[in-house]
């Protein structure tokens, strides 16, 4: 049986075990921009925030790697409350 690996609030676990790994990051990140540039359009862009941990680093470092390696266009929040994501999505999306 195979294990998921997504919930209802997205991919979890303890950093540097899988899956919260930076390979698994960049994984996710290419899957993801080869998902939405399917349509050929070179308009998409990417908000991505995160909390204060020092794993956050390491896994925007992987996912942003892997957005833009499928030409998407990426924008770091930084440090941000969850909810200012979603606003700030809306806004600079």
């Amino acid at each position: 049986m195979t294990r998921k690996l997504f919930g209802t609030d997205g991919v979890r676990g303890r950093a540097n075990t899988y899956p919260m790994t930076a390979e698994m990051a960049l994984r996710l990140g290419a899957a993801a921009g080869r998902y939405f540039r399917r349509d050929g359009s070179a308009a998409h862009r990417v908000v991505i925030g995160k909390d204060t941990r020092l794993s956050g680093y390491m896994l925007e470092n992987a996912l942003t790697a892997g957005l833009t390696s499928t030409g998407m266009n990426v924008l770091l929040l930084g440090p941000v409350p969850t909810p200012a994501v979603g606003f700030l999505t809306r806004i600079l999306a």
